[in-house]
Parts: structure tokens; C-alpha cells; sequence
């Protein structure tokens, strides 16, 4: 090797040549080719960063992404020509999504076009639609354009322990994995996991894209989850899901009861040997947390109960619920109760059924599917009457309460809010009496009953002050504030308001933050303030513009007409 590299490089003496080291495995398969004198130009290709490359002989590295989506239609329109891609521009888009991007499975099925202009676009879609999880679709006989021979190429180069992990990772169903996640599906220390999955990223079969965090795409994730069932048994399949879906059970768990500390906590089983649950310490750490994991946890409610493991599908529901309602992910919360609900008939639990009719009623409230709602509080109500809970009819009566109180049927939401409130004080929880006294108070004034209101809602925050329930006070301020613009006393509603929005805000609820601050925009423009009342209705449009949440559409109404004082029409803080 020595005598031909210095071959090599005499032959090259002194010429302007471009070398293209194609493949490239490793820094050492690189070294011998390159040239001793300057004037040429090497391009080396590989599946592995070489960091070795750059740090000795100064190499620029050029990282190359997946395409974007307009790349990935450009090349199919090079394959095919412009009039066939543009004849059918779903199944194009489905085509590139189901080829995650990746040039050659793009060039792949491409080819499969061109062999066959017989075939329509939506014709080869749909056949790529039909292998879901499946390289079937991007097989063939020449190795170099076959997706697992190509994939093969990296595969082959990890060690036991990489490629084991990486095998596991077919099994992750959401869109990305953090270390500790990772850690739980290998059942490994953090710390060693860590140059596992570095070695992966290396090898471009992961993508770490923000610290700690890496992503697969989907064509690798069906390669890794055919070796997984290629290699290992089902008993060790299961064993790492039960301890991917722990992790994420008791992490979600622990960072729900810091956003809902008064709530009262589910129990869960010990988590199995070799699960890292993720340390999180404070609300704000809660928050974040949950933003980074909500598309995955999403997936594995599902997932959970598509694989027999019903218990984790419920726990991982009710531990989003706080935070989607936080952040009005009302869709999201409607999607995980119903198959929290189905995944508690399987296990013949009557309370966790009770628990889901009821958040599902809740989450069908907000999105104004109000017989629907009626339903399941119904069956929520008769279950919790069966199994002689007298805290669970407390909660019933208050979402029934909720329910009418969003139809405009006030007196007979007070009636239920009563009733709950009596129940929670005969069993002497004050959260739930607390809440219940607000939501009396609000339909208090809706009555024009506001000596009551007052004193309901004041009654509310004294206890929610008490016992340290922050969320429980800003909704009670929320209220306070709304019963005096009712009043006509402009002055103090702000000030209600206003600690309302700094407590809400503090918490990080942001759809709240919006709904305060339209019922601020609200008393400013009915006390003729219209410069305030703009300030905080655009304030409010930008937080859901930013939620993209349907609300905006209400909020962008209040600009229409400013010099005319609006009328008080609000949804509450739910509280």
C-alpha cells in the first residue's frame, strides 16, 4: 500500500486533477489516495463523518440532508418530465413523503415510472401506501439500487452493541428519541448509550438534530424494525417496548403532577430494571419537556394499545392531559381519551372508564359537541354512582355544569356547580370545592346574581390561596374580574385581570394567556380605552396565531368595529 500510494502521488505531481474517492469506510481507506502536492481536488463520499479527516488533514465537511420537498419534486420532475408530475401533484406529494425524501428511493420508484408509462402516479402511490413499515416496494435485483443492500452498507459496519440499538430503534414510533428514551429501549446506563447513538449518527442511520435528540427516517426505521424481528426474539421485542413505554409512563406522570400539583396522582407500577425515568425538577422543566415529547407521546398512546399494553395507553392520556389543555391541543386530548377509554373496557376497569367519559366529555365540550358530551357524562356519572365515588359524581357534576354553562344554560349549570360543590365539601377536598365555588360564581353572574358571585369567587380564591393552587387563583381572579365589568366597575376588573394574566403566565398556559387577555381587550374597550383594548386583543391573536388555534378567528372579530364598545361575551378560565 505504501509503495503504491507513493505511485500514486508522483503521478500526480505537479497536475490539477479532481479525485473522487467514492464509499469511503473509514480515514485510512482515505489517506493513501491523496495527494502530496497542491492543485487537486479530492471529494470523498461516505455513510460515516471521518471527524478524523477534518482534525489531521483540515477537510471541509459538507453534511447533505434529506431533500427538502420541492428537491424531491425537481428530481422527479428530471425523471419523468414536468406535464407528468404536474398532472398529479397528491400523488407526487405522497410519493416523496412515503420515500422520506431519501434520492434513492425517489430515483427508485421513478424508474419504476419511467419503465412503465402505463402506470398513473396515483397507481404507484398507492402501492408504496400498501407496503406501510415494508422495503418491498424499493427492492430489486441490482444491489446498488436496492434500499436494504444500500442500507446493508452501514449496517454492516457497527458494532454488536450499535447495532443492536439500532435494530431496538425500529420499535420508537415517534418522530424522534432522546437519549434517556434511548437508554430505556436498550435498557442501558445513559452513560452507555451515549456513543451508541453517536456512533449511529456517524454511520448517518441517526440524525442528532438538536442536542440529545435524534432523529430516523422513515424507510431506515422499517429497515431497523425488519432486523429487529430478523434478529432476537419476541420476548426481547416486548421486553424493550414495556421499558420504552415505562419510561415515558412515569416521566410524563412526574412532569404532569408539577404542572397540576393539587391534582389528585394515578398509580403506576415500579418501572422494569433498566428504565431511566428523565429528572425533571421544576414547571418549567415540565413544560419543555412536554413540548418536545408531545407528537411522541401522542404516538405511543397509540402504540401502547396497539401492542396489548392498555394500562401505559391510559396513564400516558391522562399524564398529557394537563399540558394539552395548557396549550388548547383539544384535538389532541379528544384523540388519545377515546382510545384511553377503549384500551379501560379491555381491562374491565370501571373507574378508569368513569375517568375517561368524563375528560372525553370535557375535551367534546370544548370543541362544542355538546350532546356528545352529555353522553359520556352520563355514563361517567352511572359508573361512578356504581362503583359508590362520591369524588368522582363531585367532578361530574362540575363538567355538567361546564356543559351547560357553554350552552348559555345557566341556571342549570349552577344547579350541578352546587352540587358539587356540597360533595366536595362533605368529603372535605377543598381543590375540588374551590374550583366548584368559582365555577359557581360564574354563573352567578351570568344570572345577574353578583352580590353572589362575589362572594362565591372570593370564597374560591381565598382557598385556592390557601392551599398554593395557582392555576385554581388565576381563574378565580378571572372570574372576580369578569363579574366587575359586568358591574361597570372598569377599574377593578383590569386589576383583576391583571393578576389573573401575570399568574397564567407565569404558569405557561398560553391559550389561557389569550383568554384573559381577550376579556381584557373587552373591559378597555368598554371603558373606552380602545389604544389598551387593541394592545391586548393583538396580544391575545398572536398567542393563538402561534397555537394555530381556531380561536384566532374570534380574536381578529374584535378589530372590526373598536370604537363601539363591545359586548361582554366570554368564556371563562376553565377552572
Amino acid at each position: 500500500v505504501a509503495e503504491a500510494a507513493a505511485q500514486l502521488r508522483s503521478l500526480l505531481a505537479g497536475r490539477r486533477a479532481l479525485l473522487l474517492l467514492d464509499n469511503a469506510g473509514s480515514e485510512d481507506q482515505v489517506r493513501p489516495l491523496l495527494p502530496g502536492s497542491p492543485g487537486c481536488l479530492v471529494v470523498v463520499t461516505s455513510r460515516s463523518e471521518l471527524p478524523g479527516l477534518v482534525a489531521a488533514e483540515g477537510a471541509c465537511p459538507l453534511p447533505l440532508d434529506l431533500l427538502t420537498v420541492d428537491e424531491a419534486r425537481h428530481l422527479l420532475q428530471r425523471r419523468l418530465g414536468r406535464h407528468r408530475v404536474a398532472a398529479a401533484p397528491r400523488a407526487v406529494d405522497e410519493i416523496i413523503s412515503r420515500c422520506a425524501r431519501l434520492p434513492l428511493a425517489l430515483t427508485v420508484v421513478a424508474a419504476r415510472a419511467a419503465t412503465h408509462p402505463e402506470f398513473s402516479l396515483d397507481t404507484l402511490a398507492s402501492e408504496l401506501g400498501d407496503e406501510v413499515d415494508s422495503l418491498d416496494s424499493f427492492a430489486g435485483e441490482d444491489t446498488a439500487t436496492d434500499i436494504r443492500a444500500v442500507f446493508s452498507w452501514s449496517y454492516r459496519t457497527l458494532d454488536d452493541p450499535t447495532a443492536r440499538l439500532f435494530r431496538l430503534l425500529g420499535l420508537h414510533s415517534g418522530p424522534d428519541v432522546d437519549t434517556t428514551a434511548a437508554a430505556s429501549l436498550a435498557g442501558l446506563p445513559v452513560r452507555r448509550v451515549r456513543p451508541l447513538l453517536a456512533a449511529l449518527a456517524r454511520a448517518h442511520l441517526l440524525a442528532e438534530h438538536s442536542p440529545g435528540r435524534y432523529t430516523i427516517h422513515d424507510l431506515l426505521r422499517a429497515y431497523a424494525g425488519e432486523l429487529a424481528r430478523a434478529h432476537g426474539t419476541d420476548d426481547e421485542r416486548d421486553a424493550a417496548l414495556h421499558r420504552l413505554l415505562d419510561h415515558y409512563v412515569h416521566t410524563a406522570h412526574a412532569a404532569a403532577r408539577l404542572l397540576s400539583p393539587h391534582q389528585a396522582p394515578i398509580s403506576l407500577a415500579p418501572p422494569k430494571p433498566g428504565v431511566t425515568v428523565e429528572a425533571i425538577d421544576d414547571h418549567g422543566q415540565a413544560l419543555a419537556w412536554f413540548n418536545a415529547e408531545r407528537i411522541t407521546l401522542l404516538a405511543f398512546v397509540d402504540q401502547a394499545a396497539a401492542a396489548g399494553y392498555d394500562a401505559h395507553a391510559w396513564q400516558l392520556a391522562w399524564s398529557i392531559e394537563t399540558f394539552s389543555d395548557y396549550r388548547g391541543y383539544w384535538h389532541d386530548q379528544a384523540a388519545a381519551w377515546r382510545t384511553a377509554l377503549a384500551a379501560a373496557r379491555r381491562l374491565g376497569d370501571r373507574d378508569r372508564q368513569a375517568h375517561a367519559h368524563r375528560c372525553v366529555a370535557l375535551v367534546f365540550t370544548r370543541l362544542r359537541r355538546y350532546r356528545d358530551a352529555h353522553r359520556h357524562l352520563k355514563q361517567a356519572f352511572d359508573l361512578y354512582r356504581e362503583l359508590g365515588d362520591q369524588t368522582g359524581e363531585a367532578h361530574v357534576h362540575r363538567a355538567f355544569n361546564w356543559v351547560y354553562e357553554r350552552q348559555d344554560r345557566h341556571d342549570e349549570a349552577l344547579r350541578h356547580a352546587r352540587q358539587a360543590v356540597d360533595l366536595f365539601r362533605l368529603i372535605g377536598d377543598r381543590y375540588g370545592q374551590a374550583r366548584a365555588l368559582n365555577s359557581a360564581g360564574w354563573n352567578h353572574t351570568h344570572l345577574g346574581e353578583y352580590r353572589e358571585a362575589l362572594d362565591c369567587c372570593q370564597q374560591a380564591l381565598a382557598i385556592h390561596r390557601e392551599i398554593d393552587d395557582r392555576y385554581g387563583e388565576a381563574a378565580a381572579w378571572d372570574s372576580l374580574g369578569y363579574t366587575r365589568h359586568r358591574l361597570g366597575d372598569h377599574r377593578r376588573a383590569i386589576d383583576c385581570y391583571r393578576h389573573a394574566f401575570d399568574l397564567i403566565r407565569e404558569l405557561g398556559s398560553r391559550y389561557n394567556e389569550a383568554v384573559v387577555l381577550n376579556h381584557l381587550g373587552e373591559t378597555y374597550c368598554a371603558a373606552g380605552d380602545v389604544g389598551s383594548a387593541r394592545q391586548a386583543w393583538q396580544q391575545a391573536l398572536e398567542i393563538l396565531d402561534g397555537l394555530e388555534h381556531p380561536d384566532a378567528a374570534q380574536i381578529r372579530g374584535r378589530f372590526e368595529g373598536l370604537d363601539q364598545r363591545a359586548t361582554a361575551t366570554a368564556a371563562p378560565v376553565a377552572g
